[in-house]
């Protein structure tokens, strides 16, 4: 099993309590088909995991197949400048078949993001930001997208929300009992 390598931290883009018993971190391309699959099964998870959950996302842009996704990744960073990081993943997520240049500038547009903050995103003010998420996967085994960590461990089991759901129940269950 692969470990996480770094462990969460402040500057991750994380939803729920960071304290929280579980953290579910997912390495992921806002261009990659099997990522959007993932993303409502991800929200069903959230949903039903309440504050015993905390979702991490790191970029892990895979270039070579996916020409959009870098600056889709870096339109996300750009957008939490302005306190819209969220909004910016789940629209691009919602919204994958417009990940050019021009549909990055409608989505940004939509949420707020003005001209010169979109022009940032296009002079790759935030590849480095980037490029660290991607380097982090890296060094934590991660080979392609989505890729899952659970309390910092490697996941590969099934991915559908029900088995995750399950699975994480189950973790907490034993962690109660444990003590």
């Amino acid at each position: 099993m692969s470990q996480l390598k770094p462990d969460v931290g402040t500057s991750d883009h994380a939803q729920g309590p960071r304290d929280a018993p579980l953290v579910l971190v997912e390495y992921g391309d806002f261009q990659c088909p099997y990522c959007g699959e993932q993303y409502p099964q991800i929200k069903a998870v959230q949903q039903a995991m309440g504050k015993d959950l905390c979702f991490v996302f790191r970029h892990f842009p895979l270039a070579e197949a996916h020409p959009h996704a870098e600056h889709a990744a870096e339109l996300t960073e750009a957008a939490d400048t302005v306190g819209k990081f969220w909004e910016m993943h789940d629209r691009l997520y919602e919204h994958q078949s417009t990940l050019d240049d021009n549909g990055l500038a409608g989505h940004a547009r939509a949420l707020g993001v003005d001209d010169d903050l979109f022009q940032t995103v296009l002079d790759e003010a935030y590849a480095g930001r980037v490029r660290h998420d991607f380097l982090t996967g890296v060094r934590s085994g991660v080979n392609g997208t989505p890729s899952l960590f659970i309390n910092g461990e490697r996941y590969d089991g099934p991915r559908d929300a029900a088995s995750l759901i399950e699975l994480l129940r189950a973790m907490r269950e034993l962690q109660k009992q444990e003590g």
